[in-house]
C-alpha cells in the first residue's frame, strides 16, 4: 500500500538532483467546472438585491439603531431592529437565539444590556462544526455617543446586515452536513462589544468554528475621491494568528508560519472560489492585515480566542458616508443613506458570501497538519484524519508564493500510509440525551516527499467530501490549525 502511494507522489512531484531547487510544476490544464462548483454557483444565483434593497430600507426605517438607542420602542431604535430580524430568520423556518450580555465602558457609560440576533441552520452530519456569517445592525453618526439622531446605517453596517438576511433566505431552502449560524450584531460601534458576545458564546457552547465570514461595509462601490470598482472585493486577514502569538513566537521563527494562520488560507480560499465560480462577478483582493489601517471590526474577538475569521469589505470605502451627521456642506453630501448605495454590487459581494457557507458547510473540516525535514533532501507531512472524508489534497507553495501552487490526492479512504480509515473504538459519548453513539478516533496520515526540500516550500493539507466539496486548506506550521491554538504542556520532570 505504502509502496504504491510513495510511486504516486513521486510521479506527482518529480524527484530531481539533490544540488538542485526543485521547480514549480507547471499549472495543470483549465479544467470545466467542478459539480461542486455548479451546484455552489446555483445556489448563489437566487440571491437577491431588489430583496436586499427592501431589508436594508426596513433596516433605515428605524431611524436609529444605536446600541444606546431603546430597546423598548416598537419602531424606532435597536430593539425594534432587532425584534423585526428576529421575524425574518423565523419567516425562513429557522430557530432564533439571542445571546446578551450586560456591559460598560468607555462608550457605554451606563450599564446597558447589549444583545446580537442569531439564526441556526443545523448541520445534518456534523452539526458542531460551525461556519458563521455576521454583520453588525447597529449604526452610529459623528459622535459616537450621539444615540438620539437619525442614524440610516445604510452601508454601515445595513449593507452586512443585509446579506446575513439574504443568505439566511436562499440557504435555509437546503440542507447541509455542517451548520450555518447568521448573526446580526449589535455595539460593534461601541467598541466591537457584539462580536465579543458572540466568540463567547461559541466558546461557551463549544462550538467548532470553523469559519466566520464579518461582512462590514459591503454595498457601494465608489470612493470619496470619485474612484469607483464594483469588480473587486476586499477580504482582510491576519498573517501570525493573534490568539498565542507570543507563545508561538519561538515556533513560528524556527518552523515558518508568518503568512499562514487560518485566517490567511480563508482569504485564499474565497479568492479561489470567486475564480472558480465566474458568475459571482468579482475578484477578490487579498489586503494582508487584520484590518483597514487603524481600524477594526467584529472579527477580532473572534480572532482573539483562536477561532478563523476574516473580514469582507468594499473594494474602495466613501469616508464622506461613514459615521457622519445627515448634512450638506459646500455642495459635498454627508451621511450614510441608501441612495449612495449600490445593490447589484452588495447582492455579487453576498453570493460570494453564500457560495462559501455552502462550500464549508458541505465539506469536512480542514485536518491539523505538521510537517519534518530539516537537515533533510526529504519532506514528511502528517495530519489528522476525520470521519467522512472521501480523499484529502496535500498542498505547497514556493515560500515567496502569496498562492497555493499544486497540490495531489495525498490520500483516500483505506489508502492512508501508516493510517487505516478504519476507526478505532475509544469508547462511547452521549450526544443527547437518552442516544448514545460511538466516538472514534483515526491514526494520523504520514506521507513522505522524496526530494522535496522542506526549507523551500510551505505545505498544507485540506478534506474534500464525497461530494467534491473542498475545505479550506490548514497550513502545515505552528498554530495553522482551524481550531485555537493551545501551547503544548510541557513533560513531567
Amino acid at each position: 500500500m505504502r509502496s504504491m502511494f510513495s510511486a504516486l507522489l513521486m510521479a506527482a512531484t518529480a524527484a530531481v538532483p539533490a544540488s538542485a531547487i526543485p521547480p514549480v510544476p507547471p499549472p495543470p490544464p483549465p479544467q470545466p467546472p467542478s459539480n461542486a462548483d455548479v451546484r455552489l454557483g446555483e445556489i448563489a444565483s437566487a440571491v437577491d438585491a431588489a430583496q436586499m434593497r427592501r431589508t436594508v430600507e426596513k433596516l433605515v426605517s428605524f431611524g436609529t439603531r444605536h446600541t444606546l438607542s431603546s430597546q423598548t420602542d416598537k419602531k424606532r431604535g435597536i430593539g425594534a431592529a432587532l425584534d423585526w430580524t428576529e421575524s425574518e430568520f423565523k419567516k425562513f423556518g429557522l430557530p432564533t437565539l439571542r445571546p446578551c450580555d450586560t456591559v460598560t465602558g468607555k462608550r457605554v457609560p451606563n450599564p446597558t444590556r447589549v444583545c446580537d440576533m442569531v439564526a441556526i441552520h443545523r448541520g445534518t452530519e456534523r452539526p458542531n462544526d460551525v461556519v458563521i456569517i455576521q454583520g453588525h445592525i447597529d449604526s452610529r453618526v459623528t459622535d459616537v455617543m450621539n444615540f438620539t439622531s437619525d442614524a440610516p446605517g445604510a452601508n454601515d453596517d445595513g449593507s452586512g446586515t443585509a446579506a446575513v438576511i439574504e443568505a439566511a433566505r436562499v440557504l435555509s431552502k437546503y440542507k447541509f452536513p455542517g451548520t450555518i449560524v447568521f448573526a446580526a450584531l449589535s455595539g460593534e460601534e461601541q467598541g466591537l462589544l457584539g462580536g465579543k458576545i458572540l466568540a463567547g458564546y461559541a466558546k461557551a457552547q463549544g462550538w467548532n468554528v470553523v469559519t466566520v465570514l464579518n461582512n462590514d461595509i459591503i454595498g457601494n462601490s465608489c470612493g470619496s475621491d470619485g474612484v469607483c470598482d464594483d469588480t473587486h472585493v476586499r477580504v482582510l486577514s491576519e498573517g501570525p494568528r493573534s490568539q498565542g502569538e507570543a507563545d508561538l513566537a519561538d515556533a513560528t521563527h524556527s518552523l515558518g508560519g508568518e503568512n499562514d494562520s487560518p485566517s490567511r488560507n480563508i482569504s485564499r480560499f474565497l479568492d479561489s472560489l470567486a475564480e472558480r465560480i465566474p458568475s459571482i462577478g468579482l475578484d477578490v483582493r487579498q489586503i494582508w492585515r487584520t484590518d483597514r489601517f487603524g481600524r477594526g471590526g467584529d472579527h477580532i474577538p473572534f480572532l482573539e480566542l483562536g477561532y478563523p475569521a476574516a473580514r469582507i469589505s468594499v473594494a474602495v470605502e466613501n469616508y464622506n458616508w461613514q459615521h457622519q451627521d445627515l448634512r450638506t456642506e459646500k455642495g459635498v453630501e454627508y451621511g450614510d443613506t441608501i441612495d449612495k448605495m449600490d445593490f447589484p454590487y452588495l447582492a455579487k459581494v453576498t453570493k460570494l458570501n453564500v457560495a462559501a457557507l455552502a462550500a464549508i458547510a458541505s465539506a469536512p473540516p480542514p485536518p491539523e497538519a505538521t510537517v519534518e525535514g530539516a537537515v533533510s533532501t526529504d519532506t514528511t507531512v502528517t495530519w489528522s484524519q476525520y470521519r467522512n472524508v472521501d480523499s484529502y489534497r496535500l498542498w505547497r507553495r514556493r515560500t515567496d508564493s502569496n498562492q497555493w501552487q499544486t497540490s495531489v490526492v495525498a490520500a483516500r479512504p483505506g489508502a492512508c500510509p501508516l493510517g487505516e480509515h478504519s476507526g478505532v473504538s475509544e469508547g462511547f459519548v452521549e450526544e443527547k440525551p437518552g442516544e448514545i453513539v460511538m466516538a472514534f478516533v483515526f491514526k494520523p496520515c504520514v506521507v513522505v516527499l522524496p526530494h522535496i526540500r522542506v526549507d523551500d516550500w510551505v505545505f498544507g493539507v485540506s478534506s474534500v467530501s464525497k461530494d467534491g466539496y473542498e475545505s479550506p486548506v490548514a497550513s502545515a506550521v505552528p498554530g495553522g490549525a482551524f481550531k485555537p491554538w493551545v501551547k503544548p504542556t510541557e513533560p513531567a520532570k
